[in-house]
């Protein structure tokens, strides 16, 4: 319990005296995310909140975490961190084309599943399914630690949100660890829940900081070790055993998981990538109804943690109707959405702050457009 205690204030500390510096720093050098047509800002702000992020989550794992034999994966678990983390921070700063972006996702979701050995064994019996052979385990695998990461580097939107449902997962997460005496993935789930809190000081509207892809990235890898620790134990433990684990930590990250599924498959139906850019996530939907971006926050944080508590009220029922349930909630909740945001003639898009551009500020936009624009000639 001491540490649990130490890695939540480590972490939280580090990050909350870090992040003034970082944001002080980017100003001098002018690191800004550049507001665009797609993005719901208007003034200019640094995206390297990850910075905190990392350093805080990093230091208190280091500091509080044994790395015995039997934690021996968590070894790789911070190596793994600090490489999602670099691809981040030089797309936030030099803004790398996506198949870079997703060759450093693979490389770090390979350490996850090949050298920590962290795999998806069975699905209690969701599908028909239980055991996974080895080659069915890798690949569901590496598809769930992927879409983790993508869901919430993607649902990261607007102020607050992103670090929010990481807040919420990670809490619940490390709670169930903690409560089943698996001290090492309680401090890992607990060591970001202290960052995110400290992040969300600054990040809360209006923003001071984004976290920018080195941040949302994390969060996700994050939560994707401890969905799929999850899983694999959730069955087995003696202290409130989850017989539908693999649902019910899909109930945990259903806003982000969902969202991202919903997008895809409407970007595929359109005949577009499923990576192309658009406003048709679940926050742009709440911010063309009117919602501002704390009330987006905590409309989506206030249904996940609803979920979660729904996930975990039913988990001794039929996995069929749990998974009937959670998509029924979340699809009728979307059909909500849409019919309200239809209904009205005119769209009212609410931004991160109603502070517009001004004159020099415009023209730095302009220097920073052209800047990228040279790097990506360059590639």
């Amino acid at each position: 319990m001491i540490q649990v205690a130490a890695a939540i204030i480590i972490a939280y500390l580090v990050t909350f005296f870090l992040l003034p510096f970082i944001i002080k720093m980017a100003k001098q050098s002018r690191l800004y995310d550049i507001p665009d047509e797609r993005k719901t800002h208007t003034y200019l702000i640094s995206s390297l909140g990850g910075i905190g992020l990392f350093t805080g989550l990093a230091l208190s794992l280091l500091l509080t975490s044994d790395f015995k034999i039997n934690d021996a994966e968590f070894q790789y678990f911070v190596a793994a961190f600090f490489i999602i983390f670099t691809i981040g921070v030089v797309d936030d700063i030099f803004v790398l084309r996506p198949w870079k972006k997703l060759l450093g996702q693979l490389v770090t979701t390979a350490i996850i599943t090949i050298k920590a050995h962290l795999l998806i064994n069975n699905l209690g019996g969701f599908l028909g399914i239980g055991d996974l052979g080895t080659v069915t385990s890798f690949t569901l695998s590496f598809f769930v630690i992927m879409l983790i990461i993508n869901a919430f580097n993607l649902i990261d939107g607007v102020d607050g949100l992103a670090a929010s449902l990481g807040l919420a997962s990670s809490v619940i997460f490390a709670l169930f660890f903690l409560i089943n005496q698996d001290y090492p993935f309680a401090i890992l789930g607990f060591a970001l829940a202290g960052a995110l809190l400290a992040f969300l000081v600054f990040n809360f509207h209006p923003a001071k900081i984004f976290m920018g892809d080195s941040g949302s990235m994390l969060i996700g890898l994050v939560n994707a070790i401890l969905f799929i620790k999850f899983v694999n134990t959730g069955s087995t433990v003696t202290d409130y055993p989850v017989t539908a684990a693999p649902l019910v930590g899909f109930g945990i990250l259903i806003i982000p998981l969902m969202d991202v599924l919903r997008v895809f498959c409407l970007r595929l139906s359109k005949g577009r990538s499923p990576f192309s850019p658009d406003r048709n996530h679940i926050h742009h939907l709440l911010l063309n109804k009117g919602f501002s971006h704390s009330q987006v926050t905590l409309t989506l944080l206030s249904i996940s943690v609803a979920f979660s508590a729904v996930s975990f009220v039913l988990r001794g029922i039929n996995i069929y109707l749990l998974f009937s349930v959670q998509a029924a909630m979340f699809f009728t909740g979307i059909a909500i959405f849409y019919y309200f945001t239809s209904s009205k003639k005119s769209l009212r898009i609410v931004s991160r702050s109603s502070r517009q551009p001004s004159e020099g500020q415009v023209q730095v936009f302009s220097l920073f457009r052209e800047k990228e624009n040279a790097v990506v000639k360059e590639e």
